[in-house]
């Protein structure tokens, strides 16, 4: 048995985790840069208000980034997502440098001042691969960017932010303060589009996410809005945020920023008793379950309610779902991914799933190998589905054939041997006036026409048998009543459907009758009969009950077989009851849309 992935999931081993030295290294490092940024914000010249409890929001934004950015890298060594996180981390620890007490540290931490907010927007559309996969994301992060450090550099130059700063050109603070709020209302709104880019990936994905995913997706909106308000009230500076309210804002902001990170670690933990719950599984793969059982119990262990199995047909040369109707297996794009399954060299099964399992192939393996056995015994179910329905289409397509030959004859009949019996008994007409004074050929002569009647009415029977061409020129209700005024019993007639119904579905019912009333005729000994025709639920209910003996055994003879076989090529049901002395009772239900 071998799995193969298809989509985002690249090969587990295209590059090394780093060795533990090297996390341990990385979270030492993170560490001691939020021990500096406390350190510098409480021995500041000129720190603001509350130095320590600012330090530590902002480590509580920071960090958390470095170390579930190690858990990233270190789980999945072939995605970028945890170096980016970890480059996060750091960097939104260099604005600290502000808060020291060297002119070169301060201009370096002012530079990067207005970075943190484009970084954590960066890393939440880069999830779960660590690449900006789309356009729009590379244009929005590079914005952002632009406005974040170029921006900045400008303002610099202007002269803004205090004394100490080395890039200053020229002196224009009051320039410099209208680029800051240009910077922070661009920034805001790089944030609102990173919500837009969050919401449009949800609205394409078009089926419900994991939990874990969803989770890691809902704080990243939350992040966005929050980075959002912060930036765009720190631009305009309006009344009623300002002093302790524009505080409570930016305090809250660091708070839920810095959960993002948790509720990756919180997915990661998920994950990890999602394969615990591979035992779960193969216990109730033991059971043997179903098509619909056997897709939920591998979306409970994968934690995807949006998992879809197909099944790879060698005899169709396609995919089908579990019913047998074929599908086909979505592309990289658009938030799905693919794992084939196979044994024996040949493809049985793929699991379809949302992308962000990717990031857990370990899970994916055990489930699909947990599996196997059953996705083959799903193949084999959906396979017979796929025939039966190959089996109702050939049926359907014999009787549309076998019909339109019955129509060519019926219609050859009419147009050729019933005229050519009328035309030669017009001619025995002429000739029996010719002979008028010969009485004995006179007498052979009416014989002749009796004889030739007689052939024409049968072969008109004959033509009935074979297509009820009424049916078709004028309808159903038309021919049950010339089949009512033919019959030996008395019949009560009742048709509901007014409008005209598929030339199939008119011709089976008027099938129906005819052959119920033909029965009735032959074996009931009946008194009279019911004829009923409604439309249902989009269905055709033709229904015939008499009052005689009853005790019919529909098995025996070919007319209640064939009718049957006819009724249920369009997808519809015959029944008969015929309890002994009670009479009988036909009822046909067919599809009519």
């Amino acid at each position: 048995m071998a799995i193969s992935a298809l989509g985002s999931r690249a090969d587990n081993d295209a590059r090394g985790a780093p060795g533990p030295a090297v996390l341990c290294a990385i979270a030492l490092a993170g560490i001691l840069a939020a021990a500096g940024a406390v350190g510098l914000a409480l021995t500041s010249d000129d720190p603001g208000q509350e130095p320590g409890l600012h330090a530590l929001l902002l480590d509580w934004a920071a960090l958390p980034y470095v170390l579930a950015g190690l858990v990233a890298w270190w789980r999945r060594p072939d995605s970028r997502l945890g170096p980016l996180m970890i480059a996060v981390g750091f960097l939104s620890f260099v604005p600290t440098l502000a808060w020291a007490n060297a002119a070169g540290a301060i201009t370096v931490g002012e530079v990067f001042d207005g970075l943190p907010p484009v970084l954590f927007v960066h890393v939440f559309l880069a999830f779960p691969s660590g690449r900006l996969e789309g356009r729009l994301e590379r244009a929005v992060v590079a914005a952002g960017y632009v406005a974040a450090l170029g921006l900045q550099l400008v303002a610099l130059g202007l002269g803004g932010y205090g004394p100490d700063n080395l890039l200053a050109v020229v002196e224009e603070p009051g320039a410099a303060e209208t680029l800051i709020r240009v910077q922070q209302v661009a920034i805001g709104a790089v944030a609102l589009a990173g919500i837009g880019v969050l919401a449009a990936r949800r609205r394409a994905g078009g089926r419900p996410l994991r939990r874990s995913a969803q989770l890691l997706v809902d704080f990243f909106a939350l992040a966005l809005v929050m980075i959002a308000v912060l930036s765009l009230t720190s631009a305009f500076e309006a009344p009623i945020f300002e002093g302790s309210a524009f505080e409570w804002i930016r305090r809250a902001t660091f708070v839920v920023v810095g959960m993002a990170p948790l509720a990756f670690l919180i997915g990661v933990l998920n994950a990890r008793l999602a394969r615990s719950a591979v035992g779960d599984l193969l216990v109730e793969l033991r059971a043997d379950p179903g098509p619909v059982d056997l897709r939920d119990a591998l979306a409970r262990a994968l934690g995807d309610p949006s998992l879809t199995l197909a099944y790879w047909l060698p005899e169709f040369d396609s995919w089908a779902d579990p019913e047998g109707r074929p599908v086909e297996l979505p592309g990289p794009d658009g938030g799905r991914a693919t794992t084939l399954i196979d044994s024996g060299g040949e493809d049985v099964a793929a699991l379809v799933y949302d992308a962000s399992l990717d990031q857990e192939p370990e899970l994916l393996d055990a489930v699909s190998a947990a599996a196997t056995i059953a996705l083959e015994n799903g193949r084999l179910h959906s396979e017979l589905n796929a025939r039966l329905e190959e089996l109702r289409g050939s049926r359907v397509r014999v009787i549309e054939a076998g019909q339109k030959e019955r129509q060519r004859l019926e219609r050859n009949l009419h147009d050729g041997a019933q005229q050519r019996l009328i035309a030669l008994s017009l001619e025995l007409s002429l000739l029996e006036e010719r002979f008028a004074a010969d009485p004995d050929a006179r007498a052979r002569l009416g014989q002749v026409k009796q004889e030739v009647a007689l052939s024409l009415e049968e072969l008109r029977d004959v033509a009935r048998g074979i297509h009820p061409a009424v049916v078709t020129g004028h309808g159903l209700a038309v021919a049950l009543e010339s089949l009512a005024a033919q019959a030996p019993v008395p019949v009560r007639l009742s048709v509901a459907p007014e409008a005209r119904l598929s030339d199939q579905v008119e011709v089976a019912a008027y099938y129906v009758v005819c052959e119920s009333l033909a029965n009735i005729a032959k074996h009931s000994h009946a008194t009279s009969a019911s004829v009923a025709v409604a439309r249902i639920n989009g269905r055709v209910v033709v229904e015939i009950v008499d009052d005689g003996v009853g005790g019919a055994d529909p098995e025996r003879g070919s007319g209640l077989r064939g009718l049957a076989d006819r009724v249920e090529a369009l997808g519809g049901a015959l029944r008969v009851w015929t309890p002994p002395g009670e009479g009988t009772r036909v009822r046909a239900e067919i599809p009519c849309g």
